[in-house]
């Protein structure tokens, strides 16, 4: 595995094997290790996972975080790597720039699968988002307790009573975001303007949990019906945070749906 950074954006390469390589892009207070759970799934491909800018280990940079911003880190960082087209994993926020970005350069994108996905925060969730975003900015305390928070209310009663090395990977994930870099976040979420989504034309499958507050399944099912041939799987027993909370069903469902790429 090479750890690279292209243009202060963090990026994790490793594998190279057949197939369209993987491209992972993790949500709002995520990083690369959003994904260290499921790379099994991915055996004999080549996978980039990157840190978004302000997330992680990359840097913030001059310019205010947007979702139009991601996708073009995304697209540069394809560039750099000389990668003409790829498989898109992605959770949370992360969905919205998969979404935008599978519209934006569709001969890139060879298939999705989006996890806790969403179009757009819904107008009543926004205040709080920008909420988040101030808190964050108070210092590392207020981000520990968004930690604690998110542990509280965005994972699964199951995950709460029998996982508590999922409740940790959150907890951690969160915790470790540098303080501004997490607002800026916050802000480009709760700005984020829907893609249209009826023009993706790849295979895509949406993941979503059971008892998922960002992404409820009938919401994730009126997704489907806007994107062409698209399909929906829904974890018993599972918030928000799927690949931490339900390991082994996502690198089920990952399996199956890059079977054929």
């Amino acid at each position: 595995m090479a750890t690279l950074f292209i243009d202060d954006v963090a990026v994790e390469v490793e594998g190279d094997g057949d197939g369209a390589p993987v491209l992972c892009i993790h949500g709002l207070g995520g990083s690369s290790n959003t994904w260290t759970p499921i790379l099994p799934a991915l055996a004999g491909r080549k996978v980039i996972r990157l840190d978004l800018p302000g997330s992680g280990r990359s840097k913030l940079p001059a310019q205010a975080l947007t979702i139009e911003a991601y996708v073009l880190t995304v697209r540069q960082v394809l560039k750099a790597l000389k990668i003409e087209s790829v498989d898109i994993l992605a959770h949370s926020m992360g969905t919205i720039v998969a979404q935008h970005f599978a519209v934006a350069y569709p001969d890139s994108v060879t298939s999705l699968v989006l996890f806790g996905p969403l179009v757009a925060p819904p107008e009543p969730a926004r205040p709080a988002i920008r909420a988040r975003a101030e808190l964050a900015r108070q210092g590392a305390e207020k981000v520990q307790e968004i930690a604690d928070a998110i542990v509280a209310g965005a994972t699964s009663k199951e995950t709460k009573a029998s996982n508590p090395m999922a409740l940790t990977l959150v907890r951690e994930s969160v915790m470790r975001q540098p303080p501004e870099g997490y607002a800026q976040s916050c802000e480009a979420l709760a700005s984020a303007k829907s893609a249209p989504i009826e023009e993706i034309a790849v295979p895509t499958l949406l993941v979503t949990g059971d008892q998922d507050g960002v992404a409820p399944a009938a919401n994730v099912n009126a997704m489907a019906q806007r994107i062409r041939g698209s399909k929906v799987l829904v974890l018993e027993g599972c918030g928000h945070w799927t690949t931490f909370e339900k390991t082994d069903a996502c690198i089920k469902a990952i399996k199956e749906a890059l079977s054929n790429n």
